[in-house]
């Protein structure tokens, strides 16, 4: 059986019937590694020997009939932003010393440990996950496996290009400004941003009320069945929401055929690529078909790309402050130009772009009384050539200029969800993304669901 084609969900069934073992899973997940990894650049670290000792660890359990969760066994990765005990965690960064001790684990990887998934090894980031595309001085340039002249996006790129690669079933990413979707986006997958504090973070993110991280998959049910693993609180995130009630993996079965969606196609500011609009408005089209209510209509907000370059400017001159001297000259180049940024703003600066994001959440609040959710294109464009911040030749300044539609969302802190909805003529993957208010992250799941049952993906 060729388990590189199989969801996580499947790759469960078959360990429960022994038609396939976690240790024959991580084999194939490390072969493809090997055979595609030097094309794509997913992977910063792979760990074959402990991957392999952790799947053997749940090929005993599964033998015993005691699997410790319900992805037990699953090759799966983690982005190098995540602290994993054993593991250097250099967000990307040659500013950060490998050569000291690494004995904890973020909540995330906490998490995956405990339900026995297979931890592959850490995946690319751009240096402090600061852009949309995926590529540092440190490690080098993060490719698309469906054409790898093209960028995998950013920042969990590497976690994108695993997934949609075969390179392992899972992944978990942050997303700051759209870091999850984006990638998803451009290479094919699902991702998910789930409502702010759902999943756990320490340390604490720099950037604030902005960052979220959430859970990577070909699959919705699979994006379900990875959020149950993640959506548990720990004492060391603040602002970590309570448990969730009930499973994300039951409600992704939810009926929404009859709820009310709002469908934006440039949120009443955004210029989109003509074949990506087609390829999103048909997709749309065939969520309606299937018995959901759409309504073409704008949230009504013009584009908060001011207060998020604040919020996302003096986030990250904060922390590039607590590097050592000389970090500067360092760093890469486009980072130095945000720390810089950052450091001409002041406090009353920071306060105002955080009561202009609160402003922003409470108008959605009330659109959402009208729209259970609203649904735009993920981007506005395709991928472009790998190794540039922007699409060369378009004039544009910088990454949030071509993510209009997703760094709204971290400021609202809603759930916000990227679902393949079709190919461009060049084969290269066009997303739909759907948001809820926040809290909603089960409606979020479930409209997705939806939408990849009536366009399935190959």
């Amino acid at each position: 059986m060729n388990d590189t084609k199989l969801t996580a969900s499947e790759l469960v069934s078959a360990y429960a019937t022994g038609e396939l073992s976690p240790v024959e899973a991580t084999q194939n997940a490390l072969r493809v590694i090997e055979e595609r990894d030097g094309e794509t650049n997913a992977y910063c670290l792979v760990d074959a020997d402990g991957a392999l000792e952790q799947a053997k660890a749940s090929e005993i359990r599964w033998r015993d009939g005691n699997p410790i969760g319900w992805l037990d066994g699953v090759p799966a990765s983690i982005k190098d932003m995540f602290l994993t005990q054993g593991w250097p965690t250099l967000r990307g960064s040659r500013c950060i010393d490998p050569d000291q001790p690494w004995d904890v684990d973020s909540p995330v990887t906490a998490r995956l440990r405990e339900n026995g998934l297979v931890l592959l090894g850490k995946t690319t980031t751009p240096e402090l996950a600061w852009k949309g595309v995926t590529d540092n001085t440190l490690t080098g340039i993060t490719r698309n496996p469906h054409d790898p002249s093209t960028t995998a996006g950013g920042s969990s790129g590497g976690s994108a290009a695993a997934v949609a690669a075969g390179m392992g079933e899972l992944s978990v990413g942050t997303d700051g400004g759209g870091s999850i979707r984006i990638p998803a986006s451009f290479c094919g997958i699902v991702g998910l941003k789930p409502t702010h504090g759902r999943i756990p973070l320490f340390p604490a993110s720099p950037f604030g009320p902005l960052s979220h991280a959430g859970p990577m998959a070909r699959s919705v049910d699979d994006t379900a069945l990875l959020l149950d693993v993640l959506a548990m609180p720990d004492y060391r995130d603040p602002a970590a929401l309570a448990p969730p009630v009930s499973t994300f993996r039951e409600a992704v079965r939810r009926d929404v055929r009859g709820l009310n969606a709002a469908y934006s196609s440039t949120l009443g500011y955004v210029d989109v690529d003509p074949e990506v609009a087609a390829i999103v408005k048909s997709a749309v089209q065939a969520l309606g078909d299937a018995g959901l209510h759409i309504e073409e209509t704008d949230p009504g907000f013009g584009d908060p790309k001011a207060a998020f370059d604040i919020l996302w400017s003096t986030g990250a001159a904060k922390w590039l402050d607590t590097f050592p001297a000389g970090s500067e000259t360092k760093v890469d180049p486009g980072l130095r130009k945000v720390w810089e940024l950052g450091k001409t703003f002041s406090a009353s600066d920071y306060l105002g772009a955080n009561a202009e994001r609160a402003a922003l959440g409470i108008l959605m609040g009330e659109f959402h009384t009208r729209h259970d959710v609203l649904i735009t294109p993920t981007l506005p464009i395709a991928a472009f050539e790998a190794g540039h911040e922007v699409p060369p030749g378009s004039g544009l300044s910088g990454w949030p200029d071509w993510t209009p539609f997703t760094y709204p969302f971290n400021m609202t802190q809603q759930p916000a969800i990227s679902v393949p909805a079709g190919r461009t003529s060049g084969g290269l993957p066009v997303g739909l993304q759907i948001v809820g208010p926040r809290h909603s992250d089960d409606l979020v799941l479930a409209v997705a669901k939806l939408l990849e049952e009536v366009r399935p993906w190959p």
